[in-house]
Order: C-alpha cells, then structure tokens, then sequence
C-alpha cells in the first residue's frame, strides 16, 4: 500500500514502520472517557540488530518494548491519562504480546515522579509462607540443576505487579482503572499478530511444549512456534483482564484464578510447589523510600533492596568516577579500551559487595545500618585504588568491601543465572514521570500457563522469580547467605527502574532502564555514562556495544566489538566470550524542545508522543 513517510503523524515516524502499519477501524468499546483505536502493528524483528532513529516530543513521550504496548500508553496519553495510567495499559498488552518477558503473573519495580516527589513501589514477588531454605537442594543436600528448579512448581512466587499497579494508581490516576484495560482486552478478543521476536522465542524454548496448556496455545499441532504474522487470540486472557477492569486486583489474588494459579503451581506433576491461597490474598505491595545519589551534576534515583540495581550502578559509576578522568570517548562514540577495563573491573568489585550484603531488607541488614554506607565516597574511592591501569583483578581478586561495620557477617552467593523482564519509560503531559521494570524471570518463566479458571485457550504465564534467591542457604562453613531463601521474602533482583534529575532534585533529565537479567546493571550504568558524561543522545547512547561481566569471564557483544579491541582486553586478563547480549533498553531524555526517546535496537520498541 501507499505510505509516504512524510504524511505519517509524528508519533508514528518509525524507521521501516510503513511496512508495518495498517490502521484497522476502531474497537466497539465501553464508554468511558478514554476509547481505544485498535491498530495493526507487527513489531519490528527482534533478532539483530535493526537502526532506529531515536524520537523527538513536545510534550509527553511513551517507551516500551512493543509497538502494541507502545500504541496503548500513547493513546491514554493523548487522552488526558496520567503517566501511571499510560504504565498500566502498557503492562496489560505486554502482559498479552510479549508473554516471555513480563505479565500479571510476574512483579515489577516502579520509581514514580509527581513533578515533586519521588516515590518507589515495590511489586515484588515474595516467596510463600510454607517454604524454608532448602526449596532448592535435592535429598542429598545438593544444588538442583537451575533449569530443572526454574521449569518447576518450587520456583513460582507470589505475583505483586497488579497490586503494584492498582497501589499507585489510587494515587497517580487521572482515568478510570477499568478504561485501562481496553488497549488488551480488545488485542486479546481480536488477535494479535505474533512477532519475529515471540515467535524467535518459543523456538528457543521446547521446554514450554511440556505444558499442555503452554503447547496447544503457541505452537501448531506439529509442535513447531506459531508462525511470524500469526494472528493470536487470548480469550482466557481477555476475560480475567475484564474481571480485573471490574473487581481490581482481587480478581487475580482470589476467587476462580487464584485458585487456579494455586492448582497448576501444587499440582505440577514433576515437582510441586508450596504456593498457596492465602499467600495470593495476604500480598501487600509496599511503598520505599528510594535511593537518590549525586554523580556529576545530577541526581540519579533508583530502587532500593530488594533491588541491587541502584546500588550496584552508582557503585559502578561512582568508582570510575573516583579515577583519573581519561580522554573523550574517540569519534565514532565508541567507549575506549581504558575505559572498558576501567568498567569492567568496577563492575567485578561491585558485584562482589551485592552478592555479600544485598538481600530484601526485611530479613537482612544493611552494612553500617544504612544501605548508602555501599556508595560513600571514601568507601568507593578506596574500593578504586584496586583497580589496576593494565591488569585485571579476574575473578579471585574481586572480594567483597567492609563499608560499614557489620553485626552480622554474611557468606558470598554463588554466581547463577538471571534472565528476563521489560521496561517501559513514561513522562505526561501533566509533569509526572516513571520509569517501570517488570518481570517473569526467564524466558516464559516457569513454562506454566494459567488459565484462570475459564477452561479457555491462553491466559497468562507464572513466573519463576523464586530461582533469584541463592539455592544454596550457606557456606561450607555454615554462614548464611544473605539472598537465601525464607518464608514471604522477596528475592534480590537486578531491575534498575531510573529517575535522572538535575543536582537539585526539582527539574527531570531522564527516564531510562532495561531487561537483561543481572546484565540490567551493566545496561543501565552504561548508558547512564554515555548520556550523562560523553553527551551522547538516547538512542545513540542505547545503541552502545555491551561489555559486561558477573565477576569471572567478560562478555562482549559479539560482532560489535573489533578483534584489536579484544586482544588489548585479553592482554590485561580478561577472559573474552563474545556472544548474543540482548539489552532491552528503553530511555526518554529531556531537551531544550520537549523530550527525545530511544529504544533498543536489539529488541521491537518503539517510542511514541506529542
């Protein structure tokens, strides 16, 4: 069909997005104040990587990790709905058509601006009451195999991203919580066309076809995915979306889906879990105070444990920070190999200290009392000296800081494997702004799929956060690991959900975050350096190549990196591994003009606005 790029409306101006719009009539909807305008979008490929050209807005912008989810939040935008409104109607499509990453069987962590305060919800998963700290070692004591505890009843927590959602709301709502809903309800009633991405997914994971509900759903009677371009329908989604538009959050933590989650978490045939009713009805989300640190001429605000995001990037920033100041970044706005050693070996101590002290704050206590003891410059200009010019630290040489005098001494968590989540990035009209980071875990998180009850096609994923927690509980010697499992706890976890203010605290910078597992910190710290310090804009600062590291082997981006580049980090000690990193950045800037958006090329977001 006719497209010319020029015609388009502004907020639709995407690189390639005439191939994949085709605007269909509007959805017979309720009506409320907000209506929803059905579009047809197929998301962009999410395997590569795909150039985008960042975003410009006037007035409000809306990044998220689909076109759909996108499309949904701008529209409550446009109609007069706050930021949270927008993050609500964007989280329910996500829920529908990125399903392996993020849904109302996962939690979520949201940093919220009101334009004078800064507040932080906490919709974590806990684990349930029946649990001790042997969920994860089998009869012999042992560790299970992460991928049989992930693919298991054991490793599903209490979802919190409903009651999240509807705490904020009853504060930062300017349109009814029902009218949030329409975006989804209408998507899963009417089909959605399955994505490069989805489809890359679940051919990814076979794993997903031992579920009989999960493989008469997204795959064809042959077993293979659903095709790219398949138009997918949810009904069983559909309707538990309408009981919660009606009922709120209690339609999911009681009554028919909540005993449904209940069935399929006790009843899996391999191993059962040890969820139950009463945990689903007694989760509360809570309200945190968030951490808000100064770094540079800004002040970076981000979640506090049992988040060790924040924490873990400003430590990262705040180290290099305390080092010699080396040249620009070179023309090509590519970080220098000085600076990538430098970042790394940050990242090595900084990971050392959260896998010794970071944990839900419930049960652990901070070093010294106080969680910012972690990130005072004394602490972290001495914790720099160990970084080396030309050698690396490596994996033995990264130890656990003493920030703060401990009355409890907890052993080192083990590395294992985190995976998971999107983030969406939100600023209004009416001077608000979140940034949200939600999550299942893995990819299609427990490989479960709930139906709630209505005996229908589809429903919604559970999660498999409980595999954040340490599955070993202690040491050889038998001190305890901080992030090990206990009853109603909440996991550590890596989302980095990120506010950016001026020093003063009173004027928005930024909105940023990403999905990728531990790898979120690496993300986040990166691009919070290449916009903040080497003035790169969003997109371009998104568009980095990744180098991360847990603390052993360094992980480069592969096909990203020159081989020059990789010898000279060799040549310091670096165990190179390139391979896939697959970001899911997201990233709204303020400029002179209004706002300017990214969204990462490795993924299928696009940024939408005024």
């Amino acid at each position: 069909m006719s497209c010319p790029f020029a015609t388009l409306p502004r907020h639709l101006r995407v690189a390639s997005f005439c191939a994949l719009m085709a605007w269909l009539p509007a959805a017979a909807l309720a009506d409320t104040s907000f209506e929803y305008d059905r579009p047809s979008i197929s998301p962009e490929s999410g395997s590569g990587f795909e150039d985008k050209p960042g975003w410009s807005t006037e007035s409000f912008a809306v990044a998220a990790a689909n076109p759909l989810a996108t499309d949904a939040g701008y529209q409550v935008l446009k109609a007069g709905g706050s930021a949270l409104d927008a993050a609500i109607a964007v989280q329910m499509v996500l829920t529908l058509v990125e399903p392996q990453s993020s849904g109302i069987g996962g939690g979520s962590f949201l940093m919220h601006f009101d334009g004078e305060t800064v507040q932080a919800y906490d919709g974590r998963e806990t684990a349930p009451a029946a649990v001790d700290e042997n969920l994860f070692l089998d009869g012999e004591g042992k560790p299970l195999d992460f991928m049989e505890a992930v693919t298991s009843g054991r490793s599903v927590g209490v979802p919190g991203t409903l009651r999240m959602l509807e705490m904020a709301h009853e504060a930062h709502g300017r349109l009814p919580w029902a009218a949030l809903f329409e975006p989804a309800i209408a998507l899963a009633d009417g089909g959605f066309p399955v994505s490069a991405r989805l489809h890359q997914s679940l051919a990814d994971t076979p794993d997903l076809l031992e579920d009989a509900r999960a493989a008469s759903f997204f795959f064809t009677d042959e077993g293979e995915p659903l095709p790219v371009g398949h138009t997918l329908k949810n009904p069983a989604l559909a309707v538990i979306l309408q009981r919660i538009a009606e009922q709120g959050s209690t339609a999911l933590h009681t009554g028919p889906v909540a005993e449904n989650i209940v069935a399929r978490v006790q009843g899996h045939p391999a191993m059962p879990g040890r969820l139950s009713r009463e945990d689903l009805a007694t989760y509360t989300a809570m309200e945190r105070d968030p951490l808000c640190t100064d770094w540079l001429a800004y002040r970076v605000c981000g979640f506090p444990p049992p988040s060790s995001g924040h924490l873990t990037v400003m430590q990262i920033l705040g180290m290099l920070e305390q080092l010699p100041p080396l040249e620009a970044p070179p023309a090509d706005k590519r970080p220098s190999v000085d600076w990538l050693h430098r970042f790394l070996e940050a990242s090595r101590l900084a990971f050392a200290d959260r896998n010794r002290y970071i944990a839900d704050p419930a049960f652990v206590e901070a070093p010294g009392g106080d969680w910012t003891t972690l990130l005072d410059p004394d602490y972290l200009e001495a914790r720099a000296k160990l970084i080396e010019a030309d050698t690396s630290l490596g994996s033995d040489g990264a130890k656990p800081g003493n920030p703060g005098s401990l009355s409890t001494t907890w052993a080192v968590q083990p590395t294992q494997p985190e995976h998971g989540t999107s983030h969406v990035s939100i600023v209004d009209a009416h001077g608000n702004a979140l940034a949200l980071t939600s999550s299942i875990e893995q990819a299609f998180g427990a490989r479960m799929l709930a139906d709630g009850g209505t005996g229908m096609p589809g429903g919604f994923l559970l999660n498999n956060e409980l595999t954040d927690f340490s599955f070993l509980p202690r040491d050889e010697g038998g001190t305890p690991i901080a992030n090990r499992v206990e009853p109603e706890k909440r996991p550590r976890s890596s989302m980095s959900p990120t506010l950016v203010f001026d020093r003063g605290g009173e004027r928005l910078v930024a909105s940023l975050g990403s999905a990728g597992g531990a790898a979120i910190i690496h993300y986040t710290a990166r691009t919070l350096a290449a916009m903040l310090d080497w003035g790169l804009d969003a997109q371009q600062a998104i568009d980095l190549p990744h180098a991360i590291t847990l603390g052993g082997t360094v992980y480069l981006e592969e096909g990203h990196f020159s081989e020059a580049t990789r010898q000279a980090l060799a040549e310091r000690g670096h165990e190179i591994d390139p391979r896939e990193l697959t970001s899911g950045l997201q990233a709204i800037r303020r400029t002179e003009a209004g706002f300017f958006g990214g969204a990462d090329p490795r993924r299928e977001g696009v940024v939408m606005g005024d």
